[in-house]
């Protein structure tokens, strides 16, 4: 039983990896020795590859293979054509995450490039993109972080959760505005029960 789940993972693996990616109208892609230059309506990214897989381009698609079925080259063929289709759909459409701050006199307001947030905390707390992404404030308590690059939008939108993550017991806290939360009763409310 054991091997046929095993067999199963390794196809899913390699499925992700042999699916040629798109190149959308007004897109270039150019492909080094390790490295491919993505360039969009919305800017250039440039993705490293590693140089035990292979990546051509072909009637329009970008093709990723991988040089045998060992483990480690399955792992690498799935992750550098996540990495490249990532880097497509970036300079398309472009990345964005939104936060929503949760509690009395949580707000946040743009100052300069960035964004100062007050949450609680006896002193504000001021948060500056890297270049290549931007914040927008919509509203005092919503955050959107965009950008074309996925990591860096992702990084710095985990960063701005971080400074007040969200409370499971209080609806207080920072979250994702597409974040479940699962609220816990507190002692005085399970004693109750």
């Amino acid at each position: 039983m054991s091997g046929n789940g095993v067999q199963g993972e390794q196809r899913t693996l390699s499925r992700i990896g042999r699916k040629p990616i798109p190149v959308p109208a007004g897109v270039e892609v150019e492909i080094g020795s390790g490295e491919v230059t993505v360039k969009g309506p919305l800017g250039s990214l440039t993705q490293t590859y590693h140089p035990e897989v292979n990546v051509r381009l072909e009637d329009g698609n970008v093709i990723v293979e991988r040089l045998s079925q060992r483990k480690f080259h399955r792992s690498l063929h799935g992750l550098t054509r996540s990495l490249i289709a990532n880097a497509v759909t970036g300079v398309t459409e472009g990345y964005t995450k939104t936060l929503e701050l949760m509690g009395v006199g949580y707000r946040v307001q743009v100052t300069g490039d960035g964004i100062t947030l007050s949450v609680g905390y006896s002193h504000t707390v001021e948060i500056h993109p890297p270049e290549g992404v931007t914040m927008e404030v919509e509203g005092n308590n919503r955050v959107h972080v965009r950008g074309i690059d996925k990591q860096l939008v992702g990084s710095l939108a985990a960063q701005v959760r971080k400074v007040r993550p969200p409370n499971a017991y209080k609806e207080k806290g920072i979250r994702y505005s597409d974040e479940i939360l699962h609220l816990k009763p507190g002692k005085a409310a399970a004693r109750k029960a």
